[in-house]
């Protein structure tokens, strides 16, 4: 931050060294004031507390108005920016940034746009009252009409469409496109919703994408966590090529394609493709089979230890039968006297 700062009042110094240049004219009539460090100012006690901040313009009604030491910062329309004293933060419209404090990187576009922030950092909003209610909340970008309007705390949100996550308040990572898409999400994280109304019945549930207009509430999709939902697919009818068509084929890391199938025919045949249990016993049926290869191979090793000690223990043997042979006595003969 500091360098970026510095880099900032370098490039202001080179714009200032502009006036220094032979045959500068000033503009007829002359602007109001030449205010130092870099400062516009106008409008009634727009800028009225600055002391050493640099690089600021504020322009209307007490615009910037609590600014002592902050730098860098737009503020245009009536009470914009008014409490700030931190850096680097744009708001133009009436109110917007109203009562940021110390929230840094900022851009806030329209009437109400990030109102009541205090000390939320590197937020964009782009229309009325778009994350209006944000305070702490950091790096969200909203635009459209009360886009994320209820937003406090929640991070990392994209909301482009009228209304789209408008009723989030503290969910994270989530994406919504299209109007009132996700409108009543209020604290689930990690959605992707497409689509105007996409999304919308979704309350208490995370890690949904959803493609296509989508109600929670109605839909057989319902209420559940990690699910893709497409609209306009089910019952749709598709074009056949010449008898053939194109399958739709999920592979093993989850990527969606397509490959040429006779219509009619059967695609499991012509891919060598056996029927699939449910999600759940195809996991269990694998699980099975890792434990079986594991126990063969187990065996395996077992085998061939004991097949190695018997070899060791047949040796062993032939090895003391030959001894007993070498140490065995002679026979003696005995003769019948009589």
């Amino acid at each position: 931050m500091k360098t970026r700062n510095t880099i900032l009042l370098a490039s202001l110094a080179a714009l200032g060294c502009f006036t220094l240049l032979p045959g500068a004219r000033a503009v007829t009539p002359p602007p109001d004031g030449c205010f130092p460090n870099f400062t516009t100012a106008e409008g009634c006690d727009a800028l009225r507390s600055l002391t050493i901040g640099a690089g600021n313009t504020g322009l209307g009604w007490r615009a910037l108005f609590t600014d002592s030491t902050g730098n860098f910062n737009t503020a245009v329309g009536a009470g914009a920016l008014v409490l700030n004293n931190a850096d680097s933060n744009t708001a133009v419209g009436a109110a917007a940034l109203l009562l940021n404090t110390s929230g840094t990187q900022n851009t806030a576009l329209g009437a109400a746009a990030l109102v009541f922030n205090s000390s939320g950092n590197s937020n964009t909003a782009t229309g009325f009252s778009a994350l209006m209610d944000n305070t702490i909340g950091g790096a969200n970008t909203a635009i459209g009409w009360e886009a994320l309007t209820a937003n406090t705390i929640g991070v990392n949100n994209v909301a482009l469409g009228t209304l789209a996550l408008s009723s989030n308040t503290s969910g994270n990572n989530n994406t919504a496109i299209g109007n009132l898409a996700l409108d009543n999400s209020v604290s689930t994280s990690e959605h992707v919703a497409v689509g105007r109304l996409a999304g919308s019945g979704i309350t208490t549930v995370n890690n949904n994408i959803i493609i296509g207009h989508h109600n929670g509430v109605h839909s057989r999709f319902g209420q559940e966590d990690n699910v893709c939902y497409i609209g306009n697919i089910w019952g749709a009818n598709v074009d056949d090529m010449n008898g053939v068509a194109r399958m739709v084929f999920v592979d093993p890391d989850g990527r969606l394609g397509t490959a040429l199938v006779p219509v009619g025919g059967n695609p499991g045949k012509s891919f060598g493709i056996q029927a699939i249990p449910d999600a759940a016993n195809q996991a269990m049926l694998n699980m099975k089979v890792q434990n079986l290869r594991a126990t063969v191979a187990q065996q395996q090793q077992q085998i061939e230890t004991l097949t190695t000690q018997l070899k060791e223990n047949t040796a062993e043997i032939q090895k003391a039968n030959a001894q007993l042979e070498m140490d065995k006595p002679a026979a003696n003969v005995v003769v019948n006297k009589r």
